[in-house]
């Protein structure tokens, strides 16, 4: 059995990689449990050297990274390359605040001295998607291994060589061998490694049925877990808007790395009074997009990462049209060899048709129209999803009452949802649980000890 790179933009196979058998398998889990007590006992204060020098490698290589970002899933080069530079971001952020969130927590209590003790958990598999091929892996990397866990990283099987250059990174930084290790092993074999002694936690960023089998395998093995899935972001325009500065964001949060975001605004919905015009200027917008090669600094519009993925999507899109939705821009395949879809927009979506209900993985905006603003959040709040979501007015108070209401891990007032090291970042509902980034995430996977002394 063999992984595959295939660049979308061509669909030309660029290298295949061997996936390991059970036997080696083990032959790692084992070194990575041999590795775990040294890398556990080492002083916080070396972890973080070792994960700034992680950030400078990340620097240094940084050109020929993001162009295996891009050429084994067609994220647009500019792109790529700020991927890189937010990976070597969050490790400096965790290497400065590492120390400071673990710190020991001083607590009165009846003993002489009481307080929590903040200590790694153990080993931890990450399984991780291909829509960001570093970023989804260094933001559970950098806080898991700055708290004295070991990573092992189970990544899609159509980014091999990005996860390889992955562990190229933290070998070179000077990371000790098995700290962090990328398994070649199919989807297949998750559940062994989940359920190996050795391992001790798993996270995973992808789809809801994964989330739902990782975590089934996690919680019949009594191991922690942390799930970020799917999510319908809703981005609600409010009559007072500013509507050049929420058409412009609107372009970029759905568009970007083709649409294929968990956190990109998917669901516009749009109250009566600025409906039309909305979509007027919003398929002005998106009629600007240039599609083209990935690399080429003038392209602004990329492939999708996949065929399969495109024709999904485009049978959701059809079957839209057929309930009664409109197409406003595209809804069609591009006439190119690569995985290229049209950037879309499909209006007077309502309930009961796929695009309302389902998520959207791909460049295709869809428009819900709502009586009010009390309409609206209803709407947003009617998703089994609940990642991110955003509202757009020019009165930030009523912004933010709103925001306050969104179901989500996520809310933004007047800006596109993003994830930023200083912010706690995840879902609920069927979007996942437990939080990465931030001090809630370095603490997800740690002991929070009780030490009582009389």
């Amino acid at each position: 059995m063999s992984m595959r790179s295939i660049n979308p933009a061509n669909g030309e196979t660029v290298q295949e990689y061997d996936t390991w058998d059970n036997v080696y398998l083990h032959q790692v889990l084992e070194a990575c449990h041999e590795a775990r007590p040294a890398w556990a006992a080492k002083p916080i204060d070396e972890r973080c050297d070792l994960m700034r020098k992680a950030a400078s490698v990340l620097r240094q290589r940084k050109q020929a990274l993001a162009k295996s970002i891009t050429v084994e899933m067609g994220k647009l080069y500019k792109d790529a390359l700020a991927e890189i530079e937010k990976c070597a971001g969050v490790c400096e952020y965790y290497a400065d605040m590492g120390p400071k969130f673990l710190a020991d927590e001083m607590i009165e209590s009846d003993a002489g001295r009481s307080l929590v003790a903040y200590q790694p958990m153990g080993t931890v598999l990450a399984v991780m998607p291909w829509n960001y091929p570093f970023w989804q892996v260094f933001r559970f990397a950098a806080p898991a291994l700055v708290a004295g866990n070991l990573g092992l990283l189970k990544h899609a099987s159509n980014v091999p060589a990005c996860a390889l250059a992955i562990e190229d990174v933290f070998r070179e930084a000077g990371f000790p061998d098995n700290v962090f290790r990328t398994l070649m092993i199919p989807a297949s074999m998750v559940a062994t490694v989940i359920e190996d002694p050795r391992v001790h936690a798993v996270t995973l960023t992808g789809s809801e049925p994964a989330g739902i089998s990782v975590a089934s395998t996690a919680g019949k093995s009594l191991k922690k877990s942390v799930l970020e899935l799917g999510g319908s972001d809703a981005f609600i325009v409010l009559e007072d808007a500013d509507l050049e500065l929420t058409v412009s964001q609107a372009v970029a949060s759905r568009y970007l790395n083709s649409g294929q975001s968990c956190i990109a605004a998917k669901r516009f919905i749009v109250v009566d009074e600025v409906a039309d015009t909305f979509v007027e200027s919003f398929r002005q917008a998106v009629s600007k997009l240039v599609p083209g090669d990935p690399m080429d600094e003038n392209t602004t519009f990329a492939p999708m990462a996949r065929h399969d993925l495109r024709d999904e999507l485009h049978q959701q899109v059809i079957d839209t049209i057929t309930a009664g939705a409109t197409a406003v821009i595209g809804c069609v395949p591009e006439d190119h060899p690569g995985a290229f879809y049209q950037a879309s927009i499909l209006d007077h979506v309502k309930p009961g048709m796929r695009a309302y209900g389902e998520e959207l993985f791909g460049p295709v905006a869809i428009v819900i129209r709502a009586r009010d603003e009390a309409d609206a959040l209803a709407i947003a709040n009617g998703s089994r999803y609940g990642l991110g979501g955003s509202v757009w007015t020019r009165d930030s108070e009523r912004g933010e009452r709103l925001a306050r209401q969104l179901e989500c891990g996520c809310a933004f007032v007047n800006g596109m949802v993003k994830s930023d090291p200083r912010l706690p970042f995840g879902g609920v509902k069927a979007s996942g649980y437990g939080r990465e980034l931030s001090s809630h995430g370095i603490r997800e996977f740690v002991n929070a000890k009780t030490v009582w002394v009389r």
